[in-house]
């Protein structure tokens, strides 16, 4: 069978009175194009550049009709050029922003089956480094504002989309520098953030579909132990290799507060009517007042649970010695945080200084530009945004016609994306993909990232019909 014809295979016709996301070969061609093209441009931090995949990107909506001045490629250097563009609509009402990130997390050839920057298929699934962070979001998004340029539709409200640089990682993020130098072009009453498959998926059924509203904070801290080092032959006991990776195992078994929030709490009292009578019980345990430690240990076994209910601190990179026949003068790591909501970096840091409990063992702040600092930033993590109907009306709407008797959830993000940088500018900021992906298959930022087939085609449908359901609401 070939690709036409299995995409064709794939419609999903939605009910009476919503928008219909018609089986679209034509769309789905070019999404499958899109997706191809950027993920075999190379845009990490490191040797890429986001500059050509904007550009790359640009051609395309030329081609589409869009007009020259409403293509934007602005950035603060060669190789960092976000790529803005504006549907135009009546004006009636204020823009909706969509946002997405062209950068993607490092990869090297040697740790992956097939190459991380070139786009496969097999096995029902497309590998490559972004196919699921996020350059999978940012074809659907690009493919769906070609539809409607095509289709001559317009909206009482522009819709702008904004590709961006370094979410990631690196000194120039997107955002913030087009919050900074060019507000008019971004500037709208409320955002999109398509950035990670959030319908989720357990031995092959939907359990649910997932909208975001807030998200945890990122953070990143620096650990060095330094030494006079000497000959490895006279072995002393300050070795700075021993002093920091104690101080690690100390962390790996220290497990911050179990704290639940009102998208949570929410969250949970959704759950526990969902899921079978053990689960079901120790989320009912962990709503109580005070909280039952039982149920919230036997929850935590689950990464996702964990993650959800706890701030994490995880080493993810390690540094040290200069000879083989030398004991070391430093030892590094990196330790990446995820906050919940209500705390700060500082209070993180200081929590570190505590559970490492080594004064040889300095812990300092990496800023987003890669500075470091003795001390992080104070200022909490944001409150999550009140969920607004239209966008709420809209994604059940469609979802129940797409996922049948699932539930449209609001949760909490377990990662971190730009949604911090554009509430930080006054705009709240919903993530929606309407991508599936098997709760124990989430690769992003891993070895062979991939996404399954019929997953992307099926959320190149549901944003059509999505972003048409919204505009159409009231």
């Amino acid at each position: 069978m070939n690709r036409v014809a299995a995409m064709l295979g794939m419609s999903a016709i939605l009910c009476a009175g919503a928008a219909r996301a018609d089986v679209d070969a034509a769309t789905r061609e070019l999404a499958h194009d899109l997706f191809k093209q950027l993920i075999e441009i190379n845009t990490t931090d490191s040797t890429g550049s986001v500059t050509a995949a904007s550009e790359a990107m640009a051609q395309r909506l030329r081609a589409a009709g869009f007009p020259e001045s409403d293509i934007h490629v602005v950035g603060p250097n060669e190789r960092k050029k976000n790529l803005v563009v504006r549907l135009h609509g009546t004006g009636k009402r204020k823009p909706v922003l969509l946002i997405g990130h062209l950068d993607v997390v490092e990869a090297r050839r040697e740790d992956w089956t097939t190459n991380p920057f070139q786009f496969v298929e097999k096995d029902g699934y497309y590998y490559g480094r972004g196919t699921q962070d996020m350059k999978d979001g940012d074809a659907i998004l690009l493919a769906t504002l070609i539809r409607f340029k095509k289709e001559g539709y317009r909206p009482d409200r522009d819709i702008i989309l904004a590709l961006t640089a370094d979410e990631e990682s690196g000194s120039s993020n997107g955002v913030v520098w087009l919050f900074k130098n060019h507000r008019e072009l971004v500037d709208a009453e409320f955002a999109l953030d398509n950035d990670g498959p959030n319908v989720l998926m357990e031995n092959g059924k939907t359990l649910y579909v997932e909208i975001d509203t807030s998200e945890k904070v990122y953070a990143d801290f620096q650990l060095t132990v330094t030494s006079p080092g000497g000959h490895s032959s006279i072995p002393v006991l300050d070795n700075a290799i021993y002093h920091l990776t104690g101080g690690l195992d100390r962390l790996s078994r220290y497990e911050f507060p179990f704290e639940l929030s009102s998208v949570t709490r929410g969250y949970y009292e959704r759950q526990a009517t969902l899921e079978t009578s053990r689960r079901a019980a120790d989320m009912r345990a962990i709503l109580k007042m005070p909280p039952d430690p039982a149920a919230i240990a036997r929850l935590a076994s689950d990464p996702l649970d964990h993650a959800v209910t706890h701030t994490t601190c995880v080493a993810t990179m390690l540094e040290a010695g200069h000879a083989n026949n030398a004991l070391p003068q430093t030892a590094r790591a990196v330790v990446n945080c995820r906050i919940l909501p209500g705390h700060s970096a500082e209070e993180v840091r200081k929590t570190l200084i505590g559970v490492l409990a080594d004064p040889m063992i300095t812990v300092r702040y990496v800023t987003e530009d890669g500075q470091v600092l003795d001390t992080a930033e104070s200022k909490h993590g944001f409150t999550p945004a009140p969920l607004r109907e239209d966008v709420r009306r809209s994604l059940e709407k469609v979802a129940a016609s797409m996922w049948p008797g699932v539930p449209v959830i609001p949760m909490l993000a377990v990662g971190a994306s730009d949604a911090v940088h554009v509430n930080a500018a006054g705009i709240p900021v919903y993530q929606v993909s309407g991508e599936a992906v098997d709760r124990d298959d989430l690769r992003a930022h891993g070895k062979d990232e991939r996404i399954r087939v019929e997953s992307f085609y099926r959320g190149v449908d549901f944003h059509y019909a999505f972003l048409k359901t919204l505009m159409a609401q009231h």
